[in-house]
């Protein structure tokens, strides 16, 4: 994998007027993104063009100049003031050709695409047959991108979640009960490791690691067995797990009283973002602002090791990021 670390030097020639979208799903800490591209470009004397709903907008030309007072009070903001969808017309040589001629008719010379994995690979595609130089910013709560150690909003929905965890930790306590809880992350894993660990979870179920229901049951029960009064069981969501309602009738049949289910759902998505969503935002979007002055070719702009870096988007497209199994067993190991 090829990363540089972000320059604060200009070599080239640049664009007098850049894109900017947010595509697929919404993640707090978009618009703190969006505001600081807008204003990191108008430092170097940069337009910048908006384009509302993402990739549908583009193709349909929902475009509007974005200026700094434009973007003035976002940065608190969840969602995206830009909109966003999912449209499967980009997925089209036509519709992405249609694109690229209302890019040419507004004068952009390169797009920054703020969103998740299925948005970096419409803009590698989009980039690599239009010739017009993509930047993405990751920007999902599932923190499965490759190339990055952390994806905007993935600290504010890990936060949302424990917030709730907490609350019914204190219920779970109050009724000797076991509450079983759906967070989102359908092909990913990340959110409920971080929440189980964070919130002292027994177990925690996660789409990259096969699992038992018995074996699941028999921790339950262990945990009880030394004088556990309640239990948090966490459930990614998804067909790969199967969700939490086959978890919670498992349970409920072993240990002879109901495990109640707690399905958080899109409440994680929402949100003002954290300080550190909205501290990592910043950053990359500064870094794709310098990454077009210089010249930089399509790249994912992310965060390893606290360094703003640049990433290659042929070396990181479709590449999903892995989880460590080892998390898997420290949750097991806290929680006894």
């Amino acid at each position: 994998m090829d990363a540089t670390r972000e320059s604060t030097k200009s070599n080239g020639s640049q664009p007098r007027r850049i894109g900017i979208l947010t595509a697929g799903g919404d993640a707090p800490g978009m618009n703190a993104a969006i505001r600081a591209v807008v204003r990191a470009a108008a430092l170097a004397n940069i337009e910048v063009v908006g384009f509302r709903r993402g990739y549908e907008g583009l193709i349909r030309d929902l475009a509007e100049p974005l200026s700094g007072r434009s973007v003035a009070n976002i940065v608190q903001r969840g969602g995206t003031f830009l909109e966003t969808s999912r449209s499967d017309e980009f997925r089209t040589s036509a519709a992405r050709g249609l694109a690229a001629r209302n890019l040419v008719r507004h004068d952009i010379g390169a797009l920054i695409v703020v969103g998740g994995e299925g948005s970096m690979i419409g803009a590698t595609i989009f980039s690599g047959e239009t010739g017009v130089p993509a930047f993405v910013i990751p920007a999902s709560i599932d923190n499965d991108i490759r190339g990055t150690d952390y994806s905007i909003g993935f600290d504010t929905a890990v936060n949302t979640a424990l917030e709730a965890i907490d609350r019914i930790r204190d219920t779970a306590f109050a009724y000797e009960r076991v509450f079983c809880v759906e967070v989102m992350g359908r092909d990913s894993g990340f959110i409920a490791v971080a929440v189980a660990l964070g919130g002292g979870a027994e177990v925690v179920i996660v789409p990259e690691i096969p699992h038992s229901l018995d074996e699941i049951c028999n921790r339950v029960e262990e945990s009880h067995r030394r004088g556990k009064r309640s239990s948090i069981v966490v459930v990614s969501e998804g067909p790969r797990t199967g969700g939490v309602t086959p978890v919670a009738d498992a349970l409920t049949a072993r240990l002879g009283m109901p495990a109640r289910v707690v399905v958080l759902g899109h409440v994680q998505r929402g949100g003002a973002p954290s300080g550190r969503d909205r501290l990592l935002a910043s950053r990359m979007g500064v870094g794709a602002v310098q990454a077009i002055l210089d010249g930089a070719p399509p790249s994912l702009i992310g965060e390893v090791r606290g360094e703003i870096v640049r990433v290659a988007l042929s070396d990181v497209a479709d590449r999903r990021r892995t989880l460590d199994p080892a998390l898997i067993d420290l949750v097991h190991q806290l929680s006894t």
